[in-house]
């Protein structure tokens, strides 16, 4: 015998359905692979799914998965298995794109960047500057204090620079760090 969707099983599927891209490319941009980015995605969803009834507002269900999803990744990030050689098939010198202009290129470098900071202030930069969130709400998202967002930005932005090579190209976004 078939079972009846309930009323909270079509409201959990169709903000599955709308969400679940956007929080998958999130959680790429926190870890820097798909695989695992799969496995965050749906770790935060079935941590939703548990508290659906709580949780009812649509701001409240982003905010909430946005928090499962960070706070996931942090915690999987300092696990032993985690921590691995990353294989590519570029060389490890950083390669100066022929052309300046050539966005795929810039992002991929940034990405290669980004990924080689710590994973707290990996979180920082992509809550602040991918998400746009204040820096209040990125401190409640990852469960720490404002000035210790403030100071996980600036030697974040800090360090892209450094390996970027842009000391003067790479500004902050708001003028807030």
């Amino acid at each position: 015998m078939p079972s009846r969707e309930t009323e909270d099983q079509r409201q959990f599927r169709e903000y599955f359905a709308a969400r679940r891209e956007v929080v998958r490319r999130t959680a790429y941009v926190l870890c820097g692979d798909w695989h695992w980015a799969d496995d965050l995605t749906q770790t935060a969803f079935m941590r939703l799914a548990v508290s659906w009834r709580k949780v009812r507002d649509q701001q409240s269900l982003d905010a909430y998965v946005r928090t499962c999803l960070v706070r996931t990744y942090l915690s999987e990030a300092g696990r032993m298995w985690r921590r691995r050689e990353w294989s590519t098939a570029e060389p490890p010198e950083r390669a100066v794109p022929a052309d300046p202009t050539d966005r795929t290129a810039g992002r991929l470098t940034f990405a290669a960047a980004l990924r080689r900071l710590p994973a707290r202030q990996r979180a920082v930069l992509v809550c602040r500057y991918y998400q746009d969130l204040d820096v209040a709400t990125t401190a409640a998202t990852l469960g720490c204090s404002v000035g210790t967002v403030k100071s996980h930005t600036a030697r974040g932005l800090t360090r892209l620079r450094e390996l970027l090579g842009q000391d003067d190209e790479l500004t902050t976004v708001g003028g807030e760090q």
